[in-house]
């Protein structure tokens, strides 16, 4: 399974870092080996000072598809949830700076939590739902579909062109505004619609 990461597709998280805004989805990509392992803590990686939390829906691929049309992209995935982008932001602005890829700051292992699903068929609709990560019980992010610059259904058209989407795969949709430093000892807990589908310790 592969696990395909969509930046930039909220404005205010936009914002807040000073990035441009696409024109087109921003895509990248994290190993399996990213996925952090149930009931384990998520351990702050030696290589950076600075680890971001960055919460976002997440979709499970349910279908083989490539050439997706996105009025057909309800029919690849039947569940979704909530999960983690963690982020060295310190590195990540170093590669930037320099025009290199991304990956060491965002696909390290341990680098993606994914957090329990549940049947889309729950939600009367998908492009109005709110989600949230808390950070030792206070809410630090908080988000809403409804400001996504490209849906759900539009984001598995766009990434069916370049890769075929299979059964098991993982897509992080984006992180809204709030993203913010963790550090050893917080526990991390995510909603979806109220729900609670993960929670973590740092470490």
């Amino acid at each position: 399974m592969k696990i395909i990461c969509i930046g930039r597709n909220y404005t205010k998280h936009i914002e807040e870092l000073h990035n441009e805004r696409p024109l087109e989805p921003v895509v990248f990509i994290k190993p399996d080996s990213a996925i952090l392992l149930k009931q384990h803590p998520f351990v702050m990686p030696e290589f950076s000072k600075d680890i971001h939390h960055e919460i976002e829906i997440v979709v499970k691929i349910s279908k083989v598809g490539k050439y997706i049309d996105a009025k057909f992209a309800h029919k690849y995935y039947e569940e979704i949830g909530v999960g983690i982008d963690f982020t060295a932001r310190d590195l990540q602005e170093k590669l930037k700076e320099k025009g290199l890829p991304w990956e060491k700051s965002k696909a390290f292992d341990g680098s993606a939590v994914i957090g329990n699903f549940l049947p889309k068929s729950n939600f009367n609709s998908l492009e109005n739902l709110t989600f949230e990560l808390t950070r030792n019980g206070n809410t630090v992010q908080k988000g809403d579909t409804r400001f996504m610059l490209w849906k759900i259904d539009e984001l598995i058209a766009y990434v069916s062109q370049f890769f075929t989407l299979k059964i098991g795969d993982i897509i992080f949709t984006g992180t809204p505004e709030g993203v913010g430093s963790v550090a050893p000892e917080d526990v991390l807990e995510g909603f979806l619609e109220g729900t609670k589908l993960f929670r973590i310790q740092v470490k």
